[in-house]
């Protein structure tokens, strides 16, 4: 049953898990309306939507994903992208700006595990190894060009206008694509590829920045 089994053998560890994964989800939300924002759309601020409050961001079947399988999803943030300046660009940055969150928060988690009084604490040490894998996952997860997943709006930035409408009107069929690639194992290779090479990105940061 993934972490939801810490539920019933240790809660105490299970509540400050669960809160560092949800937000990293709604960080992960926030992140798209902020990065809107800076290119002239405020539909996530009229929506209320620019907020760390879990109320405005909570997906009931998307949080329950987070703990059986190790990702999960917050309520989209709406944007507006006929309000940028720069649609293409402005598509890119929204799209990537989720998945590079994720990837901060890992780098954060393991710039924090360098530190003693961290790694020394049994309830930290064990914990942002976790936040580390996951949100990882998620970035990797979320890269992956099927909509309604960022890769597929990177993707379309990319594109000329017909090919992006062609796979912008997948995007109703989304969830069941993703659903059949994952319980047919089509998606693994590409997960672990994603994942594989942010890590990559990682280790060349760590040994940059030492």
């Amino acid at each position: 049953m993934g972490l939801i089994s810490l539920l019933f053998s240790n809660p105490g560890f299970f509540i400050i898990l669960a809160g560092t994964l949800l937000y990293s989800v709604i960080l992960h939300e926030v992140a798209h309306g902020w990065v809107a924002h800076l290119f002239g759309d405020d539909t996530a601020i009229h929506y209320g939507r620019l907020t760390l409050n879990p109320a405005s961001h909570i997906d009931p079947v998307g949080t329950l994903m987070l703990f059986l399988v190790g990702f999960g999803w917050a309520r989209p943030v709406p944007v507006d992208y006929s309000k940028f300046s720069n649609t293409r660009f402005g598509l890119f940055c929204v799209a990537l700006a989720g998945c590079l969150t994720n990837i901060l928060i890992a780098i954060a988690a393991l710039i924090l595990l360098q530190l003693r009084v961290i790694n020394t604490n049994p309830v930290l040490s064990a914990i942002l190894p976790i936040v580390v894998k996951i949100n990882i996952i998620l970035g990797a997860f979320n890269l992956i060009p099927v909509p309604p997943l960022d890769g597929s709006k990177i993707l379309m930035s990319f594109l000329p206008y017909r090919a992006q409408e062609s796979l912008a009107s997948l995007e109703p069929y989304g969830f069941y694509i993703l659903v059949f690639l994952l319980f047919t194992g089509l998606l693994n290779p590409v997960i672990a590829f994603m994942q594989n090479l942010i890590y990559g990105i990682i280790s060349i940061l760590f040994i940059f920045f030492r």
